[in-house]
C-alpha cells in the first residue's frame, strides 16, 4: 500500500494548498464584510474562524469541483495533471475529503451562532452545486459568484446576528467582481472547453468578451461606490475603489490579445484588487482622512 506520505503531494494538489491565490481571493469579501459589520475591527475569535473557515471551504470547493469533472480534466492542458483526472485518487476517496472538509468548515460556524449556521448549509450547497453547473449554462461563473459572495451575509450574521439590508449591494458587487476574474480564469481554457462541451461565460461572451467584462467591472465598481454610501464609508476607502477601477483597466489592457497566460495574469491580478479595497477600509477605520484635515 501507498504510504500516506507518499500521496500527500496528491492531496495537496486535490486541495490546492499549493495555490493560495483562491484562498485569497475568497478571503476578501469575508473581511471587508467583518470590518464593515463590526464598523471597525471585528470580535477576534470570529475573525479566526472566518479566516480558517476560508482556507477549510476553499479545499472542499476545489475537491467537489474536481469529482464533477474528473472525465473531462484529462482533456484540458490546464488540468490534465489534476489527481482525480489521472487516477492518483479515486473518486470516492476525493468524496470523502470534501465531506471531511466540509464537516470541519461546519464545525467552526457551530462555534458562532444559529443565523450563521442555518447560511452555512445553503453556502455549502452552492458550492457543492457550482461544478455541475458547467454542464447546463453559460452562466456557471455567476453560481461561483453567489458562492464567493456568501461569506459577506455570513460575516455579518456571526458578527452583528443580523442581515441589514445594505449588505445586498457588496453581495452584489462580489457576484460581479467574480464574473470579472472567473471569465478571464475561463479564457484561458475556452479552446479546450469548446472542444469537449464545458460551458461557461468566455463562450457566451465570444469575441465581445473584454467589452463585457469592461461592463461587469463597472458594474462592481459602482457597486463599491453604493457600498461606501450605505455604510459612511470616507476619503480613504473612495480612493481605494477609485485604484480597483484603474486596476480594472490595467486587467483589460494585459488581456487585449486574448492569449492564455495574459488572461491568467488578469485573473491573478485581482488579489491586489482585494488587498486595496481592504486597506482603503482599514485606513478609512482608523486612518480618517478627515482627523488629518483637521489635524
Amino acid at each position: 500500500m501507498t504510504s500516506i506520505r507518499a500521496r500527500l503531494p496528491d492531496f495537496i494538489q486535490l486541495t490546492r494548498l499549493h495555490k493560495p491565490v483562491g484562498t485569497i481571493l475568497l478571503l476578501w469579501p469575508a473581511l471587508w464584510a467583518l470590518w464593515l459589520a463590526a464598523d471597525g475591527v471585528p470580535d477576534f475569535k470570529v475573525l479566526v474562524i472566518f479566516i480558517l473557515g476560508t482556507f477549510v471551504i476553499r479545499a472542499a470547493g476545489c475537491v467537489i469541483n474536481d469529482f464533477a469533472d474528473r472525465k473531462f480534466d484529462g482533456q484540458v492542458k490546464r488540468t490534465s495533471y489534476r489527481p482525480v483526472a489521472n487516477g492518483r485518487i479515486s473518486p470516492t476517496e476525493a468524496l470523502l475529503v470534501f465531506v471531511v472538509l466540509s464537516l470541519v468548515a461546519f464545525g467552526l460556524v457551530l462555534l458562532t451562532n444559529r443565523l450563521t449556521v442555518e447560511l452555512a448549509v445553503v453556502g455549502i450547497f452552492i458550492i457543492t452545486l457550482y461544478p455541475f453547473m458547467k454542464r447546463y449554462t453559460h452562466l456557471p461563473q455567476v453560481v461561483l459568484g453567489i458562492a464567493w459572495a456568501w461569506s459577506i451575509p455570513m460575516a455579518f450574521a456571526a458578527q452583528t446576528n443580523s442581515l441589514p439590508t445594505p449588505i445586498w449591494t457588496l453581495v452584489a458587487g462580489v457576484v460581479t467582481w467574480t464574473l470579472v476574474f472567473d471569465t478571464f480564469y475561463a479564457m484561458v481554457d475556452r479552446d479546450d472547453d469548446l472542444r469537449i462541451g464545458i460551458k461557461s461565460t468566455a463562450i457566451l461572451f465570444g469575441e465581445q468578451d473584454l467589452a463585457m467584462i469592461g461592463v461587469l467591472q463597472l458594474l462592481t465598481v459602482f457597486a463599491f461606490l453604493l457600498n461606501g454610501q450605505n455604510f459612511g464609508r470616507g476619503g480613504w476607502y473612495y480612493l481605494s475603489v477609485l485604484l480597483v477601477g484603474l486596476q480594472f483597466l490595467s486587467q483589460l489592457y494585459i488581456a487585449r490579445h486574448r492569449d492564455r497566460d495574459a488572461c491568467f495574469r488578469a485573473f491573478l491580478s485581482n488579489k491586489w484588487v482585494g488587498l486595496t479595497l481592504f486597506l482603503g477600509l482599514i485606513l478609512d477605520y482608523h486612518l480618517p482622512l478627515e482627523t488629518l484635515y483637521l489635524k
